[in-house]
């Protein structure tokens, strides 16, 4: 097998989120996929294959964690199509038969990807008890975000606490499926960003998430009616930082940014 690492949501190597990718002739059994994930050890890989012509998709997609499967996952989407692109395998926008449904990946003029996804339904919900000592902060808005991400969207006083935050990932752990977004209006729109994020999700293996596309499914239409925009930029403030363009369209999110192969090489075993 072909294996590559790409960096998403980042213009230069060693930032964003790192995915693996590997394109196939078909999927083998769930576990040799799952054991490939736990072997790249990144928050996903990506696994495609391409689909027979006419149909409603090009390439099947999946991704796994190194733990578990995924029902959504941005970067390593924009991964895949970069990947796709920069091999010559696909041309113009791909649509990717995932198990969020169809998903297409559209190539900018700037060499960035625009991604189509489902917006995620937002629910305000009571703040769970022992949230605030769990995450090291008092939620301000708490929202769950719906099946499809399975997270909880909490919002924290400001920009500097959410950079600040150093939670307990096993008292997290039980208060949503997948994990929790933090978020926060940004100290100073000039800086090129209008909210940041961090995000942790233990349930599936990751303790901080770099940088999440499916994520901002859900910080486009929170912060979109917050901050009267369709239009915003979303910093995601990890280690390893990353930018991530959302547009909201109604039941759908438009999330674009780059990607750069970093390795490229042969799986053995």
């Amino acid at each position: 097998m072909r294996i590559r690492i790409v960096d998403a949501f980042t213009d230069r190597p060693f930032a964003g989120n790192p995915a693996g990718v590997l394109l196939l002739d078909a999927f083998p059994d769930d576990d040799r996929l799952q054991r490939v994930a736990l072997e790249v050890n990144h928050s996903e890989t990506a696994f495609a294959h391409r689909l027979p012509a006419g149909g409603e998709a090009d390439w099947a997609l999946r991704w796994f964690t190194p733990a578990t499967e995924v029902a959504m996952c941005g970067h390593a989407t924009l991964a895949t199509a970069h990947v796709l692109h920069t091999t010559g395998a696909h041309e113009g926008p791909v649509r990717f038969a995932t198990r969020s449904g169809v998903l297409v990946a559209t190539p900018r003029e700037d060499g960035s990807f625009t991604l189509d996804f489902p917006t995620a339904p937002l629910t305000p919900v009571e703040a769970p008890p022992g949230i605030a000592a769990a995450l090291g902060a008092e939620p301000c808005t708490v929202l769950d975000t719906g099946p499809n991400i399975g997270d909880l969207l909490v919002e924290v006083a400001d920009e500097e606490t959410v950079r600040g935050l150093s939670p307990d990932l096993g008292a997290l752990a039980p208060h949503s499926e997948r994990g929790i977004i933090a978020t926060a209006r940004a100290e100073d729109p000039a800086r090129g960003y209008d909210y940041v994020s961090r995000c942790f999700f233990p349930n599936v293996g990751i303790d901080e998430d770099p940088v999440t596309g499916s994520a901002h499914t859900a910080l486009a239409p929170f912060w979109s009616e917050r901050l009267g925009r369709p239009d915003l930029v979303g910093l995601q403030a990890s280690s390893r930082s990353g930018r991530v363009r959302t547009e909201l369209r109604g039941g759908r999110t438009l999330l674009s940014g780059h990607a750069v192969t970093v390795i490229d090489g042969e799986l053995l075993a």
